[in-house]
């Protein structure tokens, strides 16, 4: 009996062209991460369960894919910082502090499958992890990177929002809420994506009174330029010591942010960001495509004050941002504006006009030697049928070998797209292939 192929929803397959421009964004993020020193590691997709739920609970639990082999209970990792905790407690003593170190991997979260939203999908994490402390000036690190990579993706007209969630810790400390600082947090989160009135209403669902919630709004309302927002704050003059130290936190994050060399024009304060994962505890930032608001964020992140508190009693300290490619890449393809354009990997088809394809492995072999990727054409085909190979997958060149051609040990250099031919020597022909690679 045959099986219907189909894939698992929540997966998401690509075909050959599209897996082409996701690679080289891949490539892209992974080069611009090293360009700032960050170290590549990568920790299995299958833990120990006991291990990577260590920290787990609530709805992130009841999304993970959980199995037993044998006498093993075993888990499919959830986020890439879990794992990152247990690599640092595990070679503590190899690794050097403050540990930088990217991973570019896959996740698994068994939520359900809409548009855009996956259950397998790539993350793209970069953390700094310190030994015990480490300096804030970290924290203007991580702007500076996403600055340079939303760059490199081909993107100028982006804004990396900046918050610090001791100052609104404090002000829930100075409002006397700390009990409902968590669920008020997740509620401020979704302001932009459900409005001002819908927020209000949620805060009343938490019995909080009138004027505390007036209070919230009109803290979340301060409007203006990164310095207007920042003199705003202190001309509050909360007395609560956590609100004071989120605020020169936050002061002197945006002073170094600005000598890491990211423009103005692409950050900025916005004290509505608050991440709703419960770990962040000092600076969180979230990235926007300005013209692409829909996408979502494309890049998040923040400080936790300890990474592997459920592994050791060693504190560690530190700030990471993220990277969803899967989504982004849906989302980017959906608008149509993906800024990749490669759809070849090849830069030329070697054809030969004889039914001896050896002069044609030859050459195929001279080229690639030289650096250039090359595809040969193997079957015995007509000629039309070969150009249509070439056309179908986006190949730029063929390369001609007939009669003449092995005669003159030249090729026939086609332009797929002008369709202009010229005879030149193999040299001449790799050396205008390199031109284009």
């Amino acid at each position: 009996m045959r099986v219907e192929p189909r894939t698992l929803p929540g997966f998401m397959e690509l075909l050959p062209n599209e897996q082409i421009q996701f690679n080289s964004m891949v490539d892209k993020i992974r080069k611009s991460y090293e360009r700032f020193g960050f170290l590549p590691i990568d920790t299995p997709i299958i833990e120990m369960a006991d291990v990577l739920l260590a920290k787990a609970g609530g709805e992130t639990e009841k999304q993970i894919y959980r199995f037993n082999k044998g006498e093993n209970d075993l888990a499919l990792r959830f986020d890439l910082t879990v794992p990152l905790a247990k690599y640092v407690c595990e070679y503590k003593n190899d690794i050097t502090f403050p540990f930088k170190r990217y991973q570019i991997g896959k996740v698994y979260r068994g939520e359900r499958p809409q548009k855009g939203r996956y259950r397998e999908f790539y993350q793209c994490d970069i953390d700094i992890i310190g030994d015990g402390e480490l300096s804030i000036i970290n924290d203007a690190e991580m702007p500076s990177v996403i600055y340079t990579t939303i760059k490199e993706l081909g993107f100028d007209d982006f804004t990396i929002r900046i918050n610090n969630r001791k100052i609104l810790n404090g002000l829930f400390e100075e409002l006397q809420l700390q009990k409902e600082s968590v669920e008020i947090m997740r509620i401020i989160d979704k302001l932009e994506k459900i409005g001002k009135d819908n927020v209000i209403e949620c805060l009343k669902d938490l019995k909080i009174e009138d004027s505390k919630i007036n209070k919230i709004i009109t803290f979340l309302e301060i409007d203006g330029t990164t310095d207007e927002k920042i003199v705003a704050l202190q001309n509050l003059n909360f007395s609560n010591e956590l609100f004071k130290q989120g605020l020169d936190e936050l002061t002197k994050v945006v002073e170094y942010v600005r000598l890491f060399g990211v423009p103005d024009t692409n950050f900025k304060v916005d004290l509505t960001i608050a991440r709703g994962l419960d770990y962040y505890t000092g600076t969180v930032y979230e990235t926007f495509l300005n013209d692409y608001r829909e996408v979502g964020s494309v890049c998040s992140g923040g400080r936790y004050d300890n990474l592997a508190e459920f592994y050791t009693d060693k504190k560690l300290p530190g700030v990471g941002v993220s990277i969803g490619l899967t989504r982004l890449f849906y989302k980017l393809n959906e608008l149509n504006i993906v800024k990749e354009k490669e759809k070849s990997i090849s830069r030329v088809l070697v054809v030969s006009m004889n039914e001896n394809p050896s002069i044609a492995l030859e050459v195929g072999t001279k080229i690639r030697q030289a650096g250039v990727n090359a595809d040969v054409y193997l079957e015995d085909k007509k000629i039309k049928s070969k150009f249509k190979y070439a056309d179908k997958l986006k190949i730029p060149y063929v390369a001609i070998i007939g009669e003449e051609e092995e005669k003159n040990g030249t090729v026939s250099l086609k332009n797929m797209q002008t369709g202009e031919q010229e005879e030149v020597s193999l040299e001449k022909a790799i050396e205008m292939l390199k031109s284009i690679s």
